[in-house]
């Protein structure tokens, strides 16, 4: 059935509408963003503050996953509007070793165009000869089972130190989480002992398994849970109250509170996994 001439002129009466007054809120943005820079001038600031872009991404990504938005577009948006930022600094050209923590935007790719493309292929190619994660696995298993949960512990209580002090992680006391890494042969179980996530011996109630690509791709944010067990590159098993109950908190945690450099390390980590994959699958 066709629709009716006149609710589908008014539908596109409201999306024309809507579409002004982005473009009207784009022109507040900037002028915002031009009285923001003569203040730091001024006061001897520094142009960028590589943690505010940050937060702005963070808070954005929050709020779009509350509204229902897919988080693509959130980024692509946010992205564009932090890289308008800088070209009305006059920093198009900056190149500061933060720019690359940005939640998983390649921004200057994205503003080059073509160029910026074929820029990108001598190392997309040196990507290809880095082994995939499952030729590491037998390496990983002569590591001693002691150091990588030491390593395990130190990593999680780094990234989770805030909501750790708030007492959010309260659910998992008595109760063991398990983490499961297929391709590189590793797996944990995690439970709360005292104020800190310990390693346990004991099985897991529930388990989150995913590929090692996947599972960092998840905790920089560059990929969402709901997607990736949507797609089924993550699994839950066991006690599925206690594992949606972990991946909801980790969803809701405030990615500002995560140290700047575990989110650096993170972002880089998990962009170059996912670009390695990406390149080995070209040649597979």
């Amino acid at each position: 059935m066709q629709p009716e001439p006149s609710v589908l002129a008014l539908l596109r009466r409201g999306i024309d509408g809507v579409d002004d007054a982005l473009l009207l809120l784009l022109a507040g943005r900037r002028r915002l963003v031009g009285a923001a820079a003569g203040l730091k001038q001024r006061a001897g600031l520094p142009p960028r503050d590589p943690e505010r872009e940050l937060r702005v991404l963070a808070r954005g990504l929050g709020l779009a996953r509350r509204l229902g938005l897919p988080p693509e577009l959130a980024r692509g948006q946010l992205s564009l509007v932090i890289a308008d930022a800088w070209r009305q600094q006059g920093l198009d050209g900056a190149q500061d070793e933060d720019e690359d923590a940005i939640d998983g935007v390649a921004m200057r790719p994205a503003l080059a165009g073509p160029s910026g493309a074929a820029s990108s292929e001598p190392r997309r190619r040196l990507l290809r000869w880095l082994p995939p994660p499952k030729r590491w696995a037998p390496v990983l298993a002569r590591l001693p089972q002691a150091w990588q949960q030491r390593a395990l512990e130190a990593a999680v209580a780094r990234l989770l130190s805030a909501p750790l002090a708030r007492g959010d992680l309260e659910f998992m006391r008595g109760r063991r989480l398990g983490i499961s890494v297929p391709d590189l042969g590793l797996s944990w179980v995690l439970e709360l002992q005292g104020d800190r996530l310990r390693a346990s011996d004991e099985p897991a109630e529930a388990t989150v398994r995913g590929s090692a690509t996947d599972l960092l791709l998840l905790a920089s944010r560059l990929e969402d849970a709901d997607t990736l067990f949507f797609q089924r590159r993550l699994e839950l098993t066991g006690d599925t109250e206690l594992g949606l109950t972990a991946r909801n908190l980790l969803d809701r945690l405030p990615w500002e509170t995560v140290p700047l450099g575990a989110r650096i390390a993170l972002n880089r980590g998990a962009r170059l996994a996912r670009d390695a994959r990406d390149a080995y699958r070209e040649t597979a």
